[in-house]
C-alpha cells in the first residue's frame, strides 16, 4: 500500500571542511625542504532537487535525518583532503521549503524556496570549507608556518518541505460528491470510490484530453464547513489547490435526500476556500453530478438558471453513465488555455547558494555585558571574524599570532580602541555559546609569529 505524505520536517547536516596539514618537506639531505601541507577538503552539501519521478514525500517522512559526509584532512608532500559527498533529496514537483517555526506549536515560518520544475535545485545546507595547509598560508612574511587552519563546520538547518500539488484544474466539493468517479470517467487514474464519505484520503491526479489540450485535474478532499479552521481533513489539503489555475465546484443533485442542498452546499466549499484565502482571482465551472439519479436532472435543471444569475456557469453531469462530461472537459480545457496563454512561461529555477559570492567584509564592534560572568566586555560580530575564529586552533601559539594579524588588517583593533576598548578589555568574538572570549592586547602590527591580541584566556566556548 503507497502512502501519501505531503509534509515533512527535515534535519540537514552539511558535513565539516577538512582540516589543513602543517608538514615540512623531508628528503635525504633536504631536512628542512620547506612547508608542504596540503588544505583540506571541503563538507559535502545536503541538496534538493525537484524529480518528476518522485510524488511523494514519504521516504523523507521515515528517514528525516540527512547528513552530509565530511571532507578529509590534508596530508603532507601537498596532498588534499577529499571532498565529502553530498547528500541529494529527490522531492516532488511543487515543494516548498519553509523555516521552522521555533517553538513546536508554532506555524512555519517564511518560504526559503518554491521549487516548480524539474532539475530546480536548493542547496538546503552548505558544507564547511576546508581548512588551508602551512603551505597555501607561506608568504614572503611567514616562510615556514607551524600551523593550519582548521576545517569549518558544516551547516545544520531544520526545515518543513511541504508539497502543493502541481495541477490545472481543482475538484473541490463535499464528500461523496462524486469528484473522484469524474476524474476516473474522464481520465486513465484510477482512485478508490466507494459510497461514504472521506474515501479519498489523498489528492488523486488525472491526465485529461480535450482536443490540442491536455491538463492534469485533481481532487481535494475532506472539504467540509470548517476545513479551513482544521476540521476534518480539509485544511491538510487545501494547499493542494492554491498551484491550480481553475477551480471545478463538484455539486451532489442527489443530496436532497440527506437534507442538503446543492447551493447552500457550494456556499459552504465558497466560504471554506474564502477563509483560506488567495483563491478568489481563479475562474470557476460548476458540475452538478449525478443527473443520472431520480430527481438528480431535476434538482440540475433548477440550479442551473440560478447558477447563472450569479455569473457562474454550471454544467450537468453524470459520472456513471458520462452524460455532460465531454462538454465539461472542453470548458475546463478552454478555461486551462486561457490561463496558459495568459502567463508567463514557467522556467526551473535553479536556486544554487554560492558562498563565495556572501558579502563578508563588514563587521561590528558594541559594549555588551558577558551573561556567564557579569563583567563589562567588547562584542566582535561578522561573517569573516567570526570563521577567522572558528578555522583557528587556539593551542597553537603561531596560529593564534595569525589570527591576531588578520583582524588587525581588517580593522577590528581599530573598531575596538573607537568602542572604547583598552588593554585588558575582554573582547568577545562570535554570538552566543559558540564565541571565543580572550583579554584583548592592542598592537600597532603584530608579529609573525607572536601571539598578540587574542591571548590570555583564549578558550572556545562549548556548544550548547
Amino acid at each position: 500500500m503507497t502512502t501519501f505524505v505531503d509534509r515533512v520536517v527535515i534535519h540537514a547536516s552539511a558535513g565539516d571542511g577538512g582540516n589543513g596539514c602543517a608538514s615540512v618537506h623531508r628528503e635525504k639531505f633536504k631536512p628542512l625542504g620547506g612547508p608542504d601541507g596540503g588544505n583540506g577538503g571541503r563538507g559535502g552539501d545536503v541538496i534538493v532537487v525537484v524529480d518528476p519521478s518522485v510524488t511523494t514525500l514519504l521516504p523523507l517522512h521515515h528517514r528525516p535525518h540527512q547528513r552530509a559526509s565530511s571532507g578529509k584532512p590534508g596530508q603532507g608532500s601537498n596532498r588534499h583532503g577529499a571532498a565529502g559527498e553530498d547528500v541529494v533529496i529527490s522531492v516532488p514537483d511543487g515543494t516548498v521549503v519553509r523555516e521552522i517555526g521555533s517553538d513546536p506549536g508554532d506555524e512555519d515560518g517564511p518560504v526559503l524556496a518554491d521549487l516548480v520544475g524539474a532539475g530546480t535545485t536548493f542547496v538546503l545546507a552548505r558544507g564547511g570549507r576546508g581548512g588551508l595547509g602551512n603551505a597555501a598560508l607561506a608568504s614572503p612574511r611567514r616562510k615556514a608556518p607551524g600551523f593550519a587552519l582548521l576545517g569549518e563546520p558544516g551547516e545544520h538547518r531544520d526545515v518543513v518541505l511541504e508539497l502543493k500539488t502541481v495541477a490545472d484544474v481543482a475538484l473541490v466539493g463535499y464528500p461523496s460528491a462524486g469528484k473522484s468517479s469524474l476524474i476516473a470517467a474522464m481520465s486513465a487514474a484510477r482512485p478508490k470510490i466507494a459510497d461514504y464519505p472521506f474515501t479519498t484520503l489523498v489528492p488523486n491526479l488525472g491526465v485529461v484530453s480535450a482536443g490540442d489540450t491536455v491538463f492534469t485535474v485533481a481532487d481535494v478532499p475532506g472539504l467540509i464547513p470548517g476545513a479551513s479552521g482544521g476540521r476534518g481533513l480539509g485544511l491538510e489539503f487545501l494547499r493542494h489547490v492554491e498551484r491550480c489555475s481553475v477551480l471545478v465546484h463538484v455539486v451532489d443533485c442527489a443530496a436532497l435526500e440527506i437534507d442538503r442542498e446543492p447551493l447552500a452546499d457550494l456556499d459552504v466549499i465558497e466560504a471554506e476556500l474564502a477563509a483560506y484565502g488567495g483563491l478568489a482571482d481563479r475562474p470557476r465551472l460548476v458540475a452538478l453530478n449525478k443527473i443520472d439519479v431520480p430527481d438528480g436532472r431535476v434538482v440540475a435543471d433548477m440550479v442551473v438558471p440560478l447558477l447563472a444569475d450569479r455569473g457562474m456557469r454550471a454544467i450537468p453531469v453524470s459520472a456513471m453513465s458520462r452524460e455532460g462530461l465531454r462538454e465539461l472537459t472542453f470548458a475546463m480545457a478552454e478555461l486551462v488555455a486561457d490561463h496558459r496563454r495568459a502567463a508567463e512561461p514557467v522556467a526551473a529555477t535553479r536556486i544554487v547558494i554560492n558562498p563565495a559570492a556572501v558579502d563578508d567584509s563588514g563587521f561590528d564592534v558594541r559594549a555588551d555585558v558577558d551573561p556567564d560572568t557579569g563583567e563589562p566586555c567588547f562584542r566582535v560580530t561578522g561573517e569573516r571574524p567570526e570563521r577567522w575564529v572558528r578555522q583557528t586552533d587556539f593551542s597553537n601559539d603561531e596560529a593564534v599570532g595569525y589570527l591576531a594579524d588578520r583582524l588587525a588588517r581588517l580593522g577590528v583593533e581599530q573598531a575596538l580602541l573607537a568602542a572604547g576598548a583598552r588593554a585588558g578589555s575582554m573582547v568577545v568574538v562570535g554570538p552566543g555559546n559558540g564565541a571565543v572570549v580572550f583579554d584583548w592586547e592592542p598592537t600597532i602590527a603584530a608579529g609573525a609569529g607572536g601571539a598578540h591580541g587574542p591571548r590570555g584566556r583564549d578558550e572556545r566556548l562549548a556548544d550548547s
